[in-house]
Parts: C-alpha cells; sequence; structure tokens
C-alpha cells in the first residue's frame, strides 16, 4: 500500500565522517552530530536541508466529546479552526517564527466552516461516540488516510523539505488514550491526562470512558485500519497518512505530542520503514506520551512542559534541525589549517 524506502545509510556515513572533521573535539556538539548524521540518511544527501518546513494541521470532532471528557464543549474545534485560518493561535505566531508553509484542513469537523483558507476535506461530520459503536467505517477511515496523504503531497510539491503535523479536535486526547492503551497492552488510568486542563474527577471519568470502549470493541493492536475505525478519530487518520506520504518522499517528519506520536504508532503500522524519517520534537506533559515515545524508540529533543498540540512543540524544536544541518558549514580541520588533537602517550 507504501511505499518507503530505507534509510540511505551511505549517505549518512559520509556525512558522519565528514562531521568527524569539522575543527572542533570529536563528539563535542553532543546530539546536534547524530542529528545532521540521521538527516543524511532520511535525505539521502550529503548536505540534508530541512527548509523550509511545512506545519500541517487537520481538524476533527469525536463523538465522545458529549460524555463530558474534555474542559472545553465540542464546538470550539470549529472556532479554533477559524483563529488558525485568521492567523492568532500558537502553531500561526511559531509557524511564521520559522518561516513554515502552513495550511488547515478539515477533515471531520462537526460543522461547516465557510471561511477562505480551510482547506475542506470533510469524510464526516465528526466520528460515533465509541462507548455507543465504531467511531467510522474503515472505508472512512481509509478516506481521512488518504485526505492526510494527498495533503501531505500537495505541500511537498510546493518545496518543503520537513514536515510538522498538527490538530484540532476537542476530546482527542481521550481517542489517543485510548488508541495507545490498544498498542501498549497499558492500564488505561497510567496513559490518562489533563488534556485541556480537567480535574481529577473528571480524569477518572475520562479513564472509564475509555474502558468502556475498549470493552465494547476489543481492537485487534497489529491491524491500525481497524483501529482506526474502532476508535478514531479522523484528524489522526491524517496525520498518519501525512507522515507516510513525507516517508516515501525522504522528507524528515518532525513530530509534535501525545496525540502526533500515536498517529506515528500508527504510520508504523502500515509500514514499518516509517518511522525511520520521525524526529521527536518534544516531551509533552501527558503521561501517555512518554509510552507512545518509548513504543516508537525515539527520544525527544526538548522537554518544556508543553501540552497544547497544534504541532506546536514540533515548531518550537525546529530550529534544532537547522543548526544540525547548519554545522555542515564549519571548516574541516584541513581547510583550516589547524592541527587534529590525538591520544597522549
Amino acid at each position: 500500500m507504501f511505499d518507503i524506502p530505507a534509510l540511505d545509510e551511505q549517505a549518512g556515513q559520509k556525512v558522519e565522517a565528514h562531521v568527524n572533521q569539522l575543527t572542533k573535539p570529536p563528539g563535542s556538539l553532543g546530539r546536534l552530530e547524530q542529528l545532521v548524521i540521521e538527516l543524511a540518511k532520511m535525505t539521502g544527501s550529503h548536505v540534508p536541508q530541512v527548509t523550509p518546513p511545512g506545519v500541517l494541521l487537520f481538524a476533527a470532532d469525536h463523538g465522545v466529546a458529549k460524555t463530558g471528557v474534555s474542559a472545553f464543549p465540542q464546538e470550539v474545534t470549529a472556532q479554533m479552526v477559524l483563529n488558525f485560518v485568521r492567523g492568532g493561535a500558537a502553531i500561526n505566531a511559531f509557524s511564521q517564527q520559522i518561516g513554515a508553509l502552513f495550511a488547515v484542513v478539515d477533515v471531520g469537523v462537526a460543522s461547516d466552516i465557510p471561511e477562505e483558507g480551510v482547506i475542506r476535506q470533510k469524510v464526516k461530520y465528526g466520528t460515533n461516540h465509541f462507548c455507543e459503536k465504531e467511531a467510522m467505517t474503515q472505508e472512512e477511515a481509509k478516506q481521512a488516510l488518504l485526505v492526510g496523504y494527498q495533503q501531505a503531497n500537495e505541500m511537498i510539491e510546493q518545496g518543503i523539505r520537513c514536515l510538522i503535523v498538527g490538530e484540532m479536535g476537542i476530546a482527542n486526547t481521550t481517542v489517543a488514550s485510548a488508541i495507545l492503551a490498544a498498542l501498549s497492552g497499558q492500564k488505561v488510568e497510567q496513559l490518562v491526562g489533563k488534556g485541556t486542563g480537567i480535574s481529577d474527577d473528571r480524569i477518572a471519568h475520562k479513564t472509564k470512558v475509555i474502558e468502556q470502549a475498549l470493552r465494547l470493541h476489543r481492537p485487534d493492536p497489529s491491524q491500525p485500519l481497524e483501529l482506526l475505525a474502532k476508535i478514531g478519530g479522523l484528524e489522526i487518520a491524517a496525520m498518519a497518512g501525512a507522515m507516510l506520504r513525507a516517508a516515501e518522499k525522504r522528507i524528515p517528519i518532525l513530530l509534535d505530542g501525545f496525540i502526533c506520536t500515536t498517529a506515528a504508532l500508527l504510520a508504523k503500522l502500515f509500514h514499518p520503514y516509517a518511522a525511520d524519517y520521525m524526529i521527536a520534537g518534544h516531551r509533552s506533559q501527558e503521561p501517555g506520551h512518554h509510552v507512545a515515545l518509548t513504543l516508537l524508540g525515539k527520544e525527544p529533543l526538548l522537554d518544556l512542559s508543553m501540552r497544547l498540540g497544534e504541532g506546536s512543540g514540533a515548531a518550537v524544536a525546529f530550529p534544532l534541525l537547522q543548526f544540525a544541518v547548519n554545522m555542515l558549514n564549519m571548516t574541516t580541520f584541513a581547510e583550516a589549517s589547524v592541527s587534529q588533537g590525538g591520544e597522549q602517550t
């Protein structure tokens, strides 16, 4: 279904050899050195580039929101989509700062948003309440996956060199927690966090809602399309689809927080090589994010106690990728006529 190439190990070896000849002690730039080697493997280039980045934000609603698992009502999803296209959200400020191409896609908001600037690719008006029936059909899940795939392809054709995927959807931490519980086998109570800032009592309610859905549907953790259909959500499916297309085109994927990393785990289930093209931008305060990162095998670049979503944490981490690739502009010991250190006897 997806055709993702293996990493270019030869490009990585060439960049590693070059990095070791730069005018600095070996390893003294720490993780930045490993980062540029990873980017070389991903892009297949001896001079990897990450600019301009692209920020692709998917919005959708969730039927489970009606149970009161979020601090905000469902209509906030549509209201925030308007805020995004009008430039008023955190991700807008951060995207502008890093010079990103930016797009907002309605893949499943529960109302129509006839605003210029919103890319309308609605699969359905929000998912079903997953404690009552499956969130969507497998065909709808596939459609949402394809929306993400196609939107990422369009942005790649516009010239982006790094992809950041963001999301907006009231109750989507509930959905992501349910997906992660199915994938990890861990107890729901160990994965559920405050989301938009809910009380301890509401966290307990949120946990019970997720447990009820998992008992009802018993999703197979090895079947990503089934998992998406039974639990949701539309924007999570679209995020996974976008990541898969970026990986096919050797575009590095800079991951955001909990929901984004859950989508990344699904992308990895669709094709195991997808994770090779991912870099974890930051560690979210959501407790499930640590579990998701561990399953994905990624160590985040930053830990700033963020939990906003939208792609915001990834955007904040993006300059570190620029620092890594700009390291290659340094001179080598030979070019600078500087003696290299050696072991002392």
